[in-house]
């Protein structure tokens, strides 16, 4: 069965494109013409595709979307929990989901996940290879079975970190944290150990045979992001980005979707290069980017951080916002700790299609401001990104108001008071002005 890029190549719209002509309100001609082009991907296993999943177009012409982590480790490892999470996730609106997990029965976690994931959803196979041999045991067979068996359950995307090459290690000795990311560690240890090249890069034709029969989406990693800001842009991280490119271009001749992973930890101001590089190195590949965080010193917050450098990305190039929690560099999030992920990403996409001009973005700020303005609180409310959260902080203050002045604060806003409010006052100078202004009755 063709891949969703060779049907776009030879000039035909598949069920899926169609599919994301009609979420994104757009021509089906132009999506079709964006993953001809290898702007657009549609990452659809069609194992999953002929199961629960709703396909999800993620490029420049699209609304930027959101993905959401999820995973167990040896530190807290249950099905149950996932399951919760990625429910969670998927209430907050996210776009896809990627399974981190690193202990308990991988296969049962990701069969059972996929069977309820209706949005594109993601793994990174070196995960499960190491797992299941360790680090320095891993070999070419070995990685190119985990990868098939995984695309045989129907995940849509595999993080690969082909780019990460022997050579470019020896440009991370000025770096202050180093290798952050788990699989380009992981793989930088395997090659200083062997003494030999990447092996993902080395069976790379072999990858892109096994994802070109299920239609896997390839997400090159970037294993040499930069972990801290002091990192960012360095010779390193570009070197794997020239790789990446090239890896981008080998893959779509083969008939592979592909996007690309980007940093990670990145100052505001080195944003839009970033960014540029990025297209201009990786031949316009959807960029798929952690963050970036903006900044290092906000433990606990980095959610905030994250939103903020993501809102800068998408608007100079980014496709595909991957969120991060309050709880990232502190430990492994809960349930909470995913929605407030999610909704902080969802803003900061949200934000960057308003600046885009993205068609109906901005609509939807105006319908919540009218709703505010005509103190409309169900569908003000109704159109939150998080209506869950500003209900529930809605009803609080309606209860404070009840308490102190006896009445529901149904005509005025319920931060001032009825005295105060200036919506109210608003209102009524509104209608004060229309009546001056209508016609007399004699």
């Amino acid at each position: 069965m063709p891949t969703q890029l060779q049907i776009a190549r030879a000039g035909r719209i598949s069920d899926a494109m169609r599919r994301v002509a009609q979420r994104e309100a757009l021509d089906p001609e132009l999506v079709r013409s964006e993953v001809a082009a290898g702007r657009l991907v549609i990452p659809a296993n069609t194992a999953h595709l002929a199961g629960a999943l709703d396909p999800t177009g993620i490029g420049r012409c699209c609304t930027v979307k959101v993905n959401a982590n999820i995973g167990a480790s040896s530190v807290r490892s249950s099905l149950a929990d996932e399951t919760a999470k990625m429910h969670v996730a998927l209430e907050a609106g996210a776009d896809a989901v990627m399974d981190l997990s690193t202990a308990g029965d991988l296969d049962a976690i990701r069969r059972a996940l996929l069977a309820e994931c209706p949005v594109p959803f993601g793994t990174v196979p070196v995960y499960e290879a190491i797992i299941d041999r360790g680090v320095e045991e891993i070999d070419h067979e070995h990685l190119l079975r985990i990868v098939r068996k995984q695309a045989e359950q129907g995940v849509d995307f595999f993080t690969i970190h082909a780019g990460v090459l022997r050579e470019h290690l020896e440009l991370l000795g000025s770096r202050v944290a180093g290798i952050v990311s788990r699989g380009g560690a992981l793989l930088a240890r395997w090659m200083a150990h062997h003494g030999r090249q990447n092996p993902f890069y080395e069976v790379f034709d072999d990858l892109c045979a096994i994802m070109r029969e299920y239609d896997v989406c390839f997400s090159l990693g970037d294993g040499l992001r930069p972990g801290c800001i002091a990192d960012a842009t360095d010779a390193a991280q570009l070197a794997e980005l020239r790789t990446l490119g090239e890896l981008t271009q080998r893959a779509q001749e083969q008939g592979c979707q592909v996007m690309v992973e980007g940093p990670g930890h990145v100052p505001f101001d080195q944003i839009q290069y970033n960014m540029e590089i990025q297209q201009e190195l990786c031949h316009g590949a959807p960029f798929y980017v952690l963050g970036p965080l903006v900044t290092d010193i906000a433990p606990g917050y980095d959610h905030i951080t994250s939103a903020i450098g993501g809102t800068a990305a998408a608007f100079w190039g980014a496709s595909f916002l991957c969120y991060v929690t309050p709880r990232e560099h502190l430990g492994l999030p809960d349930a909470q700790d995913v929605r407030h992920g999610v909704v902080a990403a969802r803003i900061a996409a949200h934000a960057a299609d308003v600046a885009r001009g993205h068609p109906g973005a901005a609509e939807r700020d105006r319908r919540l401001s009218t709703a505010r303005a005509d103190l409309d609180w169900t569908h003000h409310l109704d159109e939150a990104i998080d209506p869950q959260t500003a209900r529930a902080m809605y009803e609080e203050a309606c209860r404070e108001s009840r308490m102190e002045q006896g009445v529901r604060g149904e005509d005025f806003c319920t931060m001032c008071g009825r005295e105060w409010c200036s919506v109210r006052i608003n209102r009524e100078l509104r209608d004060l002005l229309r009546s001056r202004s209508a016609p007399s009755a004699g």
